[in-house]
């Protein structure tokens, strides 16, 4: 891909991705849904379940995912572009046989785009339900700027959709004929319901530390099953009570309200982060990274 290229399908300050991508009340309500479309594949499980540590290291596979995310998209062309060809490289070598006996490669078509298309969803509807909501106009701005940024990853354009009415379509295809139910989603599930402690805790009393993540977690999981389309929570055996739904109303209401007391560097988190994260990118800390995937939302 050359420089012109890679500057045409880039994202910058005045696009509608870089506006909401980022917004910090993500990583409570968009991160789960989105890791757990991505793992009802069942390439993507298989190459979760076989290379990845996310059930022992969640925050680390969290850190990496989101230095990837946010090089991608306020990293400017350049980093895109390299960032790209780097996630397909360290996808290379995922690859093998699924319990099933399925032979599977994390760089089959369907299964590559999906991975992208997933962010895409997440981000759009956590935003609808708990954030900045987007008018019409946005949310195919959003999309049709989100397919672009797909080429300079390596996912072809025929891959996905042309507007975004198709890819409304396209989920519910995907939803309806490939994904599943397996033992990495309900891992996902277990993880996202009791998070491990992140390292920066590792001094407080265990007790403290879960007490400190019972509002996180519970957030986390009424959002990830509101966003689940309704054939995936049955799917995977989720659901949303009475008493839940009431929660969720709330939690909604609360988060939507705190949009304008915010500042920007919690609306846009993007920039910030790439400056927090320079060094440790630097040492190597995400050129590691065995694969890169959301989730908070991907190793």
């Amino acid at each position: 891909m050359t420089p012109e290229e890679a500057d045409a399908l880039a994202v910058g300050p005045s696009s509608v991705v870089w506006r909401y991508a980022s917004d910090a009340r993500g990583l409570i309500t968009g991160a789960g849904v989105a890791l757990l479309l991505q793992v009802a594949h069942p390439t993507v499980a298989a190459g979760v379940r076989e290379h990845s540590d996310f059930e022992r290291d969640p925050w680390g596979r969290l850190w990496r995912t989101l230095d990837f995310v946010n090089l991608f998209i306020y990293g400017g062309p350049e980093a895109a572009a390299r960032t790209g060809r780097r996630l397909r490289e360290m996808h290379r070598s995922i690859k093998g046989v699924d319990p099933e006996g399925r032979r599977y490669h994390a760089l089959e078509p369907e299964a590559y785009a999906w991975v992208h298309a997933t962010l895409c969803d997440a981000i759009i509807g956590s935003h609808q339900l708990f954030g900045q909501r987007m008018r019409p106009d946005e949310v195919m701005r959003f999309y049709d700027e989100w397919r672009a940024l797909g080429r300079l990853l390596g996912v072809r354009e025929h891959d996905l959709p042309v507007d975004w009415r198709g890819f409304r379509a396209y989920v519910d295809r995907m939803v309806h004929e490939r994904l599943e139910d397996n033992d990495v989603v309900q891992t996902v599930i277990r993880t996202l319901r009791g998070p491990a402690p992140p390292p920066f805790v590792d001094r407080l009393p265990p007790a403290v530390w879960r007490f400190l993540r019972l509002p996180a977690a519970r957030a986390t999981e009424l959002a990830t099953i509101a966003l689940l389309p309704p054939r995936l929570r049955s799917r995977f055996g989720l659901g949303l009570g009475p008493r839940e739904a009431r929660e969720l109303r709330a939690f909604a209401r609360l988060s939507r309200a705190g949009t304008p007391l915010m500042p920007q560097s919690m609306l846009q988190m993007g920039p910030g982060y790439l400056r927090a994260r320079r060094k440790a990118m630097a040492d190597g800390d995400f050129a590691d990274a065995v694969e890169v995937a959301l989730v908070p939302i991907a190793r």
